[in-house]
């Protein structure tokens, strides 16, 4: 008890919000929104599909502001500065990538950002702000105590999530930086973010403008925890996101699922499970002859026509290369199978879920992080394993790969 009445604006408030979820944006009554849901006929002269915040046009000038920084080398405070193939950049994020349009526009393959997820919980610098020196700044903010060292907290600005322009402030952050981001990618360039729920919605209608939508490569599932742990919720997330999306859809070249058979195998031509029935795919059945039992069809073990997994075309020259063997069935039925020697090379589509026994888990990257430092640095880091598969994909030992919110 507070000693206070009841609220009786904010009553009202919550039970509008109970009943009419769809006209809030951001913990506001949004006008227009109550006005259409209601009926009232509005002449929106400017409808049209588009992503849009409070602070939009201001991002946008945070852009298109000019840098007056230049980087300047650490010998003192670098390891074989002379042959040294890796750069660690230290500095506002959004002003350094303003410095390296010169330099590595169109020249970076890969891209992979782990951005604040928007928890509440995590932080991030907001407003932007480049016409105050470093020192007005750390001032400004009051991250040094009055010895002068840096104070932890007072690095970020948290975006609370009772602030009125919660998901705007974020989006305000990252698009800046992804369109720069997109400057710097090749024409075969590729971008991975890290994201969860809180963001992943406005994370992809933000990409979808900046690279188009058409450019969108997946969302990879990536398994970010195993045990459920303690939880106040009816469900346990277990999971994160990493949203992939290309510079050019035209000259997009992921590297498929390459595996080499241990031992010479069969795998059975007739489709098997969904999809297996005749009318599912015409084309698909057709006969073929075998030298044992002549004829052979399709044929599923309930007696029902089912369909081949590969085109004719490629089943004859299967069969030309003496790549099928024929089985009789108890049953009578005859089935087709392609021969796959020991040693053979397959590719396939990657996963959109990601294997979690090869890329692993946060609580392996803590490990990682334990064993280097000697102590936790920081909560959730991801696996070394997770990032050199995303690499894998896309990358090759030349390539310039490229992470401004390590």
């Amino acid at each position: 008890m507070d000693g206070k009445s009841e609220d009786i604006r904010q009553e009202k408030i919550n039970n509008l919000k109970e009943i009419m979820p769809e006209v809030f944006t951001e913990g506001k009554v949004d006008v227009e929104k109550l006005k259409l849901t209601l009926g009232y006929d509005l002449n929106l002269q400017d409808e049209r599909y588009v992503l849009n915040w409070a602070g939009k046009a201001e991002a946008f000038k945070v852009l298109q502001a000019q840098s007056t920084a230049t980087l300047s080398p650490a010998p003192e405070e670098s390891i074989d500065f002379e042959k040294t193939q890796n750069v660690f950049i230290e500095g506002e994020n959004l002003e350094v990538l303003k410095v390296l349009q010169k330099s590595y526009y169109g020249k970076i393959k890969m891209i992979y950002i782990d951005p604040p997820y928007n928890t509440g919980n995590d932080s991030f610098i907001y407003p932007d702000k480049f016409s105050e020196s470093k020192d007005e700044y750390l001032k400004r903010i009051g991250d040094k105590d009055e010895a002068g060292f840096l104070l932890k907290e007072g690095l970020f600005r948290k975006n609370s999530k009772e602030s009125g322009h919660y998901h705007s402030n974020w989006l305000s952050m990252m698009y800046p930086r992804l369109f720069l981001a997109r400057n710097l990618l090749k024409d075969d360039g590729v971008i991975f973010v890290s994201i969860d729920d809180n963001e992943v919605h406005n994370l992809r209608m933000i990409m979808n403008e900046v690279f188009g939508e058409e450019n969108f490569v997946e969302t990879f599932i990536w398994r970010s925890r195993l045990g459920k742990g303690a939880t106040s919720k009816e469900t346990a997330t277990l999971h994160e996101y990493i949203m992939v999306f290309c510079k050019n859809t035209e000259h997009l070249n992921i590297i498929g699922d390459i595996r080499t058979s241990s031992a010479m195998k069969k795998e059975r031509i007739r489709q098997w499970g969904q999809g297996d029935r005749r009318i599912d795919r015409p084309t698909m059945f057709y006969p073929v002859e075998s030298k044992e039992f002549g004829t052979v069809l399709p044929i599923k073990p309930d007696g029902t026509e089912g369909r081949w997994r590969i085109s004719k075309e490629k089943f004859d020259i299967l069969l030309v290369e003496n790549g099928v063997i024929f089985e009789k069935q108890i049953d009578g039925r005859v089935e087709a199978y392609r021969i796959i020697p020991e040693g053979t090379i397959t590719e396939t589509a990657q996963d959109s879920i990601l294997n979690a026994e090869v890329v692993k888990t946060t609580a392996h990257g803590s490990k990682e992080i334990s064993e280097i430092f000697g102590f936790k640095v920081f909560d959730y880091p991801k696996p070394f394993v997770l990032i050199k598969y995303l690499l894998s994909l896309v990358t090759k030992e030349t390539d310039v790969v490229l992470d401004f919110f390590a």
